[in-house]
């Protein structure tokens, strides 16, 4: 049987590779044949590898969306001084699991405004500035890896046009 079976895929092997009127070696065939299929094969196994690896993050930071909306309520109770003791020790325990996963917190007043990771609520102009700034951070953005959660929240200020005198 298993010899029926190296003798059809080397008819077809030979059929598929040879031109007309030239013969080809059963053995290189066969050997062509298997090579292509280990390449098949590894390509296979990285694609999978890669989905996997996809399939991961995309669930990590879907509990991470979730988690910001508490992470803000931890972060406004700190800034108005409520939280002291026990709750503490969580907050301090959940960010650092949070930081430890991978999620990173940005926006800073003074960053130059950036539509791809900045969301402006506020529009304002002065003569301060030179180019468009987040003159003020309204809520801060997250990042996992290099994918955007949330976009920084932000007021931004631009240059202050000078009428021309005409």
């Amino acid at each position: 049987m298993s010899e029926d079976l190296v003798t059809e895929v080397s008819e077809v092997s030979e059929e598929s590779i040879a031109e007309p009127g030239q013969e080809t070696d059963p053995v290189s065939a066969l050997t062509a044949d298997l090579q292509r299929l280990q390449a098949e094969y590894a390509n296979y196994k990285k694609r999978v590898e890669r989905d996997r690896s996809l399939a991961h993050e995309l669930a990590i930071s879907s509990v991470l969306i979730e988690l910001l909306p508490v992470l803000d309520d931890i972060e406004r109770a700190q800034t108005h001084g409520e939280l002291t003791g026990g709750f503490k020790a969580v907050s301090d325990q959940i960010a650092a699991t949070t930081e430890r996963i991978g999620l990173t917190k940005y926006g800073s007043e003074g960053d130059l405004f950036d539509p791809q990771i900045h969301e402006a609520l506020l529009h304002d102009t002065s003569p301060d500035v030179t180019t468009s700034t987040a003159t003020k951070i309204l809520q801060p953005g997250y990042k996992f890896k290099e994918r955007i959660l949330r976009p920084a929240r932000v007021a931004v200020t631009e240059p202050q046009e000078i009428p021309s005198a005409e």
